[in-house]
């Protein structure tokens, strides 16, 4: 009679094992899965900042091949165009993202952002125009005032240059690029102000010293500004600051920032000799 009861219980037992091995194995799984999702984020992210912008696309092509629908792949394969300068394939892959259900706003306004950088203002500044004006980030501020730029609203552009610039910790490439606006509207004063402070904010910021330059050549002041520079840097903005001389018409002056800005250089400055070249062949001639 007791080997029923031992048949039964034995039974139980090994349904007892076969159900711990399925739930252990099912825990290995779930397990397994989680490292893979960690490792691919990781990897994403690792594509997204310091890999080859090109090695980057091909990457999320292929894995946005294999899992197609996925849109966090989408969204990386159109950052890797971006980063590799791809404009108009860039536009495509932000235009499937923003037609994807869970797209958001900020998807929207990297799509504005691919249009700028593809040269369609136009259709940026739609993109732009239906975005809710609660979605305030600096990005969308800064776009703002390139498209008003573009279309010489200046006021507009002010206003949106000094919101962006509010909106980030980062503000120097939003001076230069509103000094750049100043620049080009004839504000010469303006725009130095505005250059002056994108260095402060960033020192490293090479454009922008070279920006300033520009507008102090503009007013006819040759002086190079007091601002970080090391000696390669120096004999370039020399080179600009010669440069805005000739085209003002002070050739003399911009003949001896040439021949400063050569003997400066650290190196042979191949471009500052060659415009010193040309401007003695033409006095001589």
């Amino acid at each position: 009679m007791r080997h029923p009861i031992v048949f039964s219980l034995g039974l139980t037992g090994a349904l007892f094992l076969a159900a711990c091995d399925q739930s252990g194995s099912a825990q290995v799984d779930r397990a397994l899965r989680d490292v893979n999702v960690v490792d691919e984020t990781n990897l994403n992210d690792v594509m997204l900042t310091v890999a080859d912008p090109d090695e980057a696309v091909i990457y999320f092509t292929r894995a946005a091949a294999n899992d197609p629908g996925r849109i966090d792949l989408m969204r990386g394969l159109a950052k890797s165009l971006i980063r590799a300068g791809r404009a108009p394939e860039a536009v495509s892959a932000w235009d499937a993202v923003v037609a994807h259900d869970e797209a958001t706003v900020t998807d929207e306004v990297d799509l504005a952002d691919a249009l700028i950088r593809n040269n369609d203002w136009e259709r940026a500044e739609t993109v732009l125009d239906a975005i809710p004006p609660t979605h305030e980030t600096y990005k969308r501020y800064r776009l703002e005032a390139m498209v008003a730029d573009s279309n010489e609203e200046w006021e507009r552009a002010d206003s949106f240059y000094e919101i962006a610039a509010g909106l980030t910790t980062k503000p120097a490439g939003v001076f230069n690029n509103w000094g750049f606006s100043k620049l080009t509207r004839g504000d010469f004063a303006g725009a130095e102000r505005l250059f002056g402070d994108a260095i402060r904010n960033d020192p490293q910021l090479f454009t922008a010293k070279n920006n300033l330059v520009l507008a102090r050549g503009a007013q006819r002041n040759y002086d190079l500004p007091v601002v970080p520079m090391n000696q390669v840097e120096r004999a370039q903005l020399l080179h600009t600051l010669a440069l805005s001389a000739i085209k003002q018409g002070d050739v003399t002056m911009g003949k001896g920032l040439l021949r400063e800005a050569i003997d400066t250089h650290p190196q042979h400055f191949e471009a500052a000799v060659r415009a010193l070249r040309a401007l003695e062949d033409n006095v001589t001639n």
